[in-house]
């Protein structure tokens, strides 16, 4: 998959003229690094991901392969994009709609899910835990969250998320679109 990953990431970096350096230059991570990552020669965080996503200025959803789904599984009117990345499986709930205000996606975090640095993006999101714990970082404070507990902030501020328990957790984030 991270060949997958990385040819995606060079696809959009080319449709947006954007040179290896520029990339470089708003993620703070080598023209190296992200060379070897668009020929998948290097794997990446979630952490790395959503920040080369910001500076393409699309959603972290746009790098994961699609998933066919399962037989006999009901399907929405709405073309659901799954991906997974290590121990994050993401579901864009809005994929085919072209012009949107915002990103709805249900997310799985595995346990023990706790690697990766808070990152900052324009917008804002909208947290909703469906089952298990979940750990957000927010300005640099934890605040835990439980099922049917919610949290709204400015996507401005540092924050990432983390699954210190020994289940899976699932939560609905909401988030502005880049």
């Amino acid at each position: 998959m991270t060949t997958e990953i990385g040819q995606e990431i060079k696809k959009v970096r080319i449709e947006k003229a954007m040179t290896l350096k520029s990339v470089s230059e708003l993620t703070g991570y080598s023209i190296s690094f992200i060379s070897q990552l668009e020929r998948g020669k290097s794997s990446a965080t979630l952490e790395s991901i959503k920040k080369i996503a910001i500076a393409l200025k699309v959603s972290p959803s746009r790098f994961f392969e699609q998933y066919e789904e399962a037989e006999g599984m009901e399907v929405s009117a709405v073309t659901k994009k799954r991906s997974r990345n290590n121990g994050v499986f993401y579901e864009d709930l809005g994929a085919n709609l072209l012009k949107r205000d915002f990103v709805p996606m249900l997310v799985t975090l595995q346990p023990g899910e706790t690697d990766g640095s808070p990152i900052v993006h324009s917008g804002q999101e909208f947290i909703y835990v469906l089952e298990g714990n979940l750990t957000v970082q927010l300005d640099g404070r934890y605040h835990e969250l439980l099922p049917g507990e919610k949290i709204m902030y400015i996507s401005a501020r540092p924050h990432y998320w983390f699954n210190y328990g020994a289940k899976e957790t699932r939560f609905l984030c909401i988030s502005s679109d880049i």
